[in-house]
């Protein structure tokens, strides 16, 4: 069991590191463009009508925010998805992401 300790830290370390990386300015204002075009988009898409007749329930709502967290969700893995390796810092090659 104590093996598992480093690994499982080293996840939560590279987890960390993918959100602050996510979470920059440059990359949020990127995220953040996309979901609100997208989420917009598929809120129009899929429950426009059911809002506009004034129909729109609780699960309607709910839907509507999950047209705007699944777009921030895909563009920040793509985001992470191409995203440099960072060097080791024991002078070997890139770090491969886990």
């Amino acid at each position: 069991m104590a093996e598992s300790r480093p690994v499982v830290s080293s996840r939560i370390a590279a987890g960390r590191e993918a959100v602050a990386y996510c979470l920059t300015p440059h990359n949020l204002r990127r995220t953040v463009r996309i979901t609100l075009i997208v989420g917009v988009l598929l809120s129009a898409i899929n429950q426009g009508a059911i809002i506009t007749a004034g129909h729109a329930t609780a699960a309607t709502w709910v839907r509507t925010g999950l047209n705007f967290v699944v777009p921030f969700l895909v563009s920040n893995a793509g985001l992470l998805s191409g995203r440099h390796p960072e060097p080791r810092s024991d002078g070997g090659g890139p770090r491969e992401n886990p």
